[in-house]
């Protein structure tokens, strides 16, 4: 294979001395051929010819000075979104009342008493003793209301209020009758 100087064709590649050629000569020829191919159609090499008619919109690289889906978008909205996507606004909303109880209700009457479960628009609260328990069946329109407005109307449609319980002695399916524990101490 004559060697010439100069020459970046595939063809003339400069060679090792055992007539192989070189790293850097592969290289330049490897560039000759983009080139080649690059004024074929018309383009620098390494640049793609852009077609704004075709351009697929969602693959621009930029967002532009106006806003895009793909800003930066506050945790909140982002948040707000997937609850309404996912159908988890009852969950949520029932959430609140649990999470936000003692801004809800007040904080002396949050200090006795505690929201145990919410189902069908029914609160059932646990009172600390029968005397708040009595307080809060004669409270609980204005409770209701107090609720309504903090969460939501519909949310809290009624309250069963339930006084403070003793610890069973049962445990398990099956119950022998008698006193329970107490009948073996005397």
């Amino acid at each position: 294979m004559p060697q010439t100087s100069g020459s970046d064709t595939e063809g003339d590649l400069p060679a090792e001395p055992n007539g192989n050629p070189t790293g850097r000569d592969l290289v330049r020829a490897a560039l000759a051929a983009a080139r080649a191919k690059a004024d074929t159609r018309g383009t620098e090499p390494g640049r793609r010819k852009i077609e704004l008619g075709g351009q697929n919109p969602r693959r621009r690289r930029w967002s532009g000075p106006g806003p895009d889906a793909r800003d930066p978008q506050p945790l909140g909205r982002l948040v707000n979104r997937l609850v309404s996507e996912r159908g988890w606004q009852e969950r949520v909303t029932s959430s609140r009342v649990f999470g936000e109880w003692a801004r809800l209700v007040g904080e002396d009457v949050a200090e006795h008493a505690q929201p145990v479960a919410l189902k069908d628009g029914e609160l059932s609260v646990r009172a600390s003793s029968t005397a708040w328990a009595t307080q809060l069946r004669l409270l609980q329109g204005q409770l209701i209301a107090k609720i309504a407005a903090g969460v939501g109307h519909g949310v809290v449609k009624r309250m069963r209020i339930h006084g403070p319980t003793a610890p069973s002695w049962r445990k398990g399916a099956r119950h022998v009758p008698g006193r329970g524990p107490r009948d073996t101490y005397g």
